[in-house]
């Protein structure tokens, strides 16, 4: 069973958040909406809403990350619950304990939601199917698999510069073929009706029969950055490759780094995003990511607003299917 299967319940709730794959229109919606009614919260003298109160979210990060764990912990606390971030290099798990080991001691501890980061594709799925019923698990990155928080708050951060996705044209450039970013966001823009995906890559770093995802593939980024309303660079993950893939990343920045002559392909009000953290001069040239058009920075702040949407709909919605099922 998939794993979008198991993160909605009988009413068509969403209780985890595992990957944005198989979600409709509704539920993505709903988290984008939620997430307009959060942003302020961040404006205010005292920065914390009630929501949560009471409620316990562990940081479960099997890898490391820094910008991630960060807001969903500020995220979480800004909704007035306990946060315990496990730093696994130093916990049991080093020493042997099983993963499952691992939880069940967590539960014991009366928690709420786990927020699960790991090298392995599906392990967040693996989490969510052996967790108590009250627990709910989000997804912060598994593998090559999937991160769809950050799908998530890269459409909330397009929506609010182009929200008419029906005649949006987005480029995606860089390491397709291992990027859990570029397949969650390519799934969010399908699911939201984007108009046009083109994904711009070196032949080795695109999936094979990568037009089943709903994406035009494209080598020379001549082409396939004209008139886009929206540029998405890529990190480039040598943590993730296997082989030979690039000769050199200064050949890479050579040929597809984004600089502002590239960037003058797009259409002249264009955006310009990026997961983060940058690789300036191998990515994107550091005039293009400070410019005008970088909403770089934005995409960070809008990441908060956009997992405490997140989590709230999530519990909200547990809470309401355990008293259902009880």
């Amino acid at each position: 069973m998939s794993d979008y299967h198991i993160q909605l319940d009988r009413q068509d709730r969403l209780v985890h958040f595992l990957t944005v794959e198989g979600l409709t229109h509704r539920h993505l919606t709903e988290i984008l909406d939620t997430a307009e009614s959060l942003r302020g919260v961040a404006e205010r003298r005292i920065k914390k809403l009630p929501t949560l109160h009471g409620k316990t979210v562990v940081n479960l990060f099997f890898e490391a990350s820094t910008r991630t764990r960060t807001t969903f912990e500020l995220a979480a606390k800004r909704l007035s619950a306990d946060v315990l971030n496990l730093n696994i290099a130093t916990s049991s798990a080093v020493k042997g304990e099983s993963l499952l080991d691992t939880l069940r001691n967590i539960e014991a501890m009366q928690c709420d939601m786990f927020v699960v980061r790991h090298e392995q594709s599906g392990a967040a799925e693996f989490i969510a199917r052996h967790v108590k019923p009250h627990i709910a698990v989000l997804n912060a990155g598994d593998g090559r698999h999937a991160h769809p928080t950050q799908a998530m708050l890269d459409v909330f951060t397009i929506r609010r510069h182009k929200p008419d996705f029906p005649n949006l044209s987005v480029a995606i450039v860089g390491d397709i073929l291992h990027s859990r970013v570029a397949r969650s966001l390519i799934h969010a823009l399908n699911i939201l009706g984007a108009g046009e995906i083109r994904v711009i890559a070196p032949r080795t770093l695109l999936p094979a029969q990568v037009e089943t995802l709903g994406v035009h593939p494209c080598h020379d980024p001549r082409q396939g950055l004209r008139d886009v309303d929206v540029v998405v660079m890529l990190r480039l993950q040598r943590e993730r490759m296997e082989g030979a893939l690039l000769p050199s990343e200064a050949e890479f920045f050579q040929r597809y780094g984004l600089t502002e002559e590239r960037l003058a392909l797009a259409k002249p009000d264009a955006i310009v995003m990026h997961p983060a953290p940058i690789n300036r001069g191998v990515e994107i040239d550091s005039r293009v990511a400070d410019g005008p058009q970088s909403v770089i920075l934005e995409q960070v702040t809008n990441g908060i607003a956009v997992r405490m949407a997140i989590m709230s709909i999530t519990l909200g919605h547990h809470a309401r299917s355990t008293e259902e099922n009880a």
